[in-house]
Formats: structure tokens, sequence, C-alpha cells
């Protein structure tokens, strides 16, 4: 998660159950966007600084399904069939996720969307919405009270999270369409958290503008990731709408919501939106509920050193003095970490994992995530004009 302002208070004017909603009050927070286009990740949030790559959510509970999530080709919808009859095929299924963050040294909170996959509790989401997290909290619409969730796995590069409601049975699912068939001109309903207010999802109407789209996804300008393959609609959105359904008139999942494009970074909502084709998440999915590990799936808990970091180039070294090229500059470490036992401190300079370099943020998490709590690994970093070495043993935690 960005270092993001928390929701804003100012309440939505009373509307009509499942409306199509005219544009929510004014919110500070977003996630940024930028490269092909400028966009802004839809998950509000406050508090601290935790970056798009730093994290790969740690849980102690990894349960496995032996079923598999199936797509349907998408139904045509019947004469006469409306937005609330759309919607409320939907928005059952669409639960809010509620989330406490660890930052270095301080924690804070951000809420975004998920959408009951099984009636067991397993909920797809973004990666983002739960990243960094050490609580997860679901409220489920037409329950009282909220639901303890855990991660149980993530795929950050397609920026996929499936996660599990504790203690939840008999619980409503949405229906995941074939997205290969979604054309320009169809028609789609935006559903989620907006703006993170919780109660029910709020409801906008627009229509596919663009298909096959690649985005860069960014933390307020650093840590960048690409998106492929995104749908894009003209169904406005905002924070808090991250792992929401983009629904079709029949009421069926086509995409994911991931993020909007932005004007600048105070913009609140937009008009402009990117999903994860629906036939993209629930392969994700299900190699996560089977429990398939690698290429760019982490199931369960990672290891952890306790530090957050920032990709560093020659311009960036320079200006901080660094007689480095390439690595990741630690930004903070957490007291008591591995890594602060290790002597590494503010200001130093990551360069190799396990003898093999590390250029990126992203390889910084690759490295580490490929192992689990108690198993060793060698950090080289560099401080105070020298490189230095160490062995620490890697633990459970929520950063990198």
């Amino acid at each position: 998660m960005s270092e993001l302002s928390p929701p804003s208070t100012e309440p939505i004017p009373p509307q009509p159950e499942y409306p199509v909603a005219a544009a929510p009050p004014p919110d500070s927070g977003m996630r940024l966007i930028a490269g092909v286009v400028t966009a802004v990740i839809l998950a509000t949030g406050g508090g601290i600084a935790i970056g798009w790559n730093l994290s790969r959510v740690i849980t102690n509970h990894s349960p496995v399904s032996s079923s598999q999530i199936h797509t349907v080709a998408p139904q045509t919808p019947s004469p006469g069939s409306s937005t609330q009859t759309a919607a409320a095929k939907v928005i059952p299924a669409v639960v809010d996720i509620n989330t406490v963050i660890q930052g270095t040294n301080s924690t804070g909170e951000a809420a975004g969307t998920g959408l009951i996959l099984d009636s067991n509790g397993d909920v797809l989401t973004n990666n983002h919405v739960v990243e960094g997290s050490i609580s997860i909290k679901v409220s489920i619409e037409g329950r009282s009270g909220s639901y303890t969730a855990d991660v149980i796995g993530v795929d950050p590069g397609d920026d996929i999270a499936v996660i599990h409601i504790e203690n939840a049975s008999g619980l409503p699912t949405v229906t995941m369409a074939d997205s290969s068939s979604v054309q320009v001109g169809d028609a789609v309903y935006a559903i989620g958290n907006a703006l993170g207010l919780g109660g029910t999802p709020r409801v906008t109407q627009g229509h596919v503008t663009a298909l096959d789209q690649t985005i860069t996804a960014s933390e307020n300008g650093s840590n960048s990731e690409t998106l492929n393959g995104m749908i894009q609609s003209d169904a406005e959105i905002s924070p808090g709408d991250s792992g929401g359904a983009l629904a079709n008139s029949a009421g069926q999942v086509v995409g994911i919501i991931t993020a909007g494009e932005a004007t600048g970074f105070r913009t609140t909502t937009s008009s402009v939106g990117y999903a994860i084709p629906a036939s993209t998440a629930v392969d994700i999915a299900n190699r996560i509920l089977s429990g398939q590990a690698g290429h760019g799936i982490f199931i369960g808990p990672v290891g952890f050193i306790g530090v957050s970091v920032q990709d560093i180039d020659p311009q960036i070294a320079a200006q901080l003095g660094l007689n480095v090229s390439s690595g990741v500059l630690v930004r903070g470490v957490q007291s008591g970490s591995p890594a602060e036992q290790a002597g590494i401190s503010t200001g130093s300079v990551i360069t190799a994992i396990d003898g093999t370099k590390i250029d990126s943020v992203q390889a910084l998490g690759d490295a580490l995530h490929q192992h689990k709590p108690g198993e060793q690994v060698k950090v080289t970093w560099f401080a105070n004009s020298s490189s230095h070495s160490a062995t620490v043993t890697l633990v459970s935690g929520p950063a990198i």
C-alpha cells in the first residue's frame, strides 16, 4: 500500500437500492499508475508507507481446495433487465475488506473489495488490497459484524490474491464469466466498496471502451509494476473499489477492478477504469487454491527480513552520495527484525541475496519469498563506504 489519506467521511446522499451512482464525495487517497497510462489503484488507506512490491501477505493459514472455480459462457440479458437486476445477482457475493497494514515502525488501515468464489468462504481480490496486512476483516452483505480472513496465496505480478473467510459457510457466490468474448461497447457495471465506506456496494454503469490494455502501476511514482491484458471501461470507480466486480448486464463477473486513470494525485474518481479479465483471474485463483506455488504465485507464509525498501539507480545513488550503481535502498528497518540483528540500517543498499545480484525491489522480493520462515539466506549490503554480508534466519512477517 502507498502512503494514503484516510477515506472521506462525507456521506453519500441517500439513494435507492442498487442505483447507478453519481460522483462520490472528495477523497485524497489513491494509488498511482504511470507509464502507458496514468491511473490510480483503487484501495483506500492511510498511515504508513508500504510499497507495491514490498510485501507478500504472510499468514499461518493455507487451506487448499480440491474444487476448482469455473467460468461460464456470458449470457444475453433478459428483455427488460435493468441495473438493479444485474446488480442484485452480484452484490450478495461482494464483500468489504478492511486491513491493518504493518509498516517499518507503525501501522495503518486500508480498505478494498472482494468477490466470494465458493460457499465456504474463498474470496478473490487484488494482491494490493491485502499486501502488507497483519489483520484482515471481511464484512458480508446481509450479515452482521465482521469475519476474520487469512490469505491463502498471492500472485503479485498479476495483482491477484485469494483469501479465506474463517468460520463462514453457506455463502452466496459470484458467477465468473468467460472474458474472452467481452467486446468493446458491451454494457458493464462496476460494483465495489467505494471510498471504503462499507455498507451496500456502490454500482456505476458504463461500457467496455478498450481491450488488452497495458498499464504500469506504481506507488506515488515508485516501485512500478506492469499489468497486461486489462479490460478498459468508462464505469466510474473510486478508491476502495479494488478487487470489486466489473459485471455484464446478465450479472456475471467479467473483470476484477484494479485501477483507474488519473489526471492528478488528488483525483478521487475515474471514468477510465481497468479490470483484470475474469478468465485470467480464475486461472490464477485455481492455481492458488490447489497450492501450486511458483511462476509468480506464493502460497502461505514466506520469508521476511524486516525492511522497507525502494529501487535505486545511478542518479538516486549520486544524489544520496552512495558509491553504488544498483541495488535497493533501505528506507526503514523494523525493530527486532533479522535485518536489524544483522546490522542493516536505514540508508544501507542491499545488493545481493545468496550471491545473486539484487537490482530492484521486485528482485529482492522474489529472492526472499522463495524461502520459508526458519530458512537462512546470505544478505549482502553496502553501508558506510564498504560492503557487508551476514547470514540471517527468516521469520514470518508482512513485508520484505
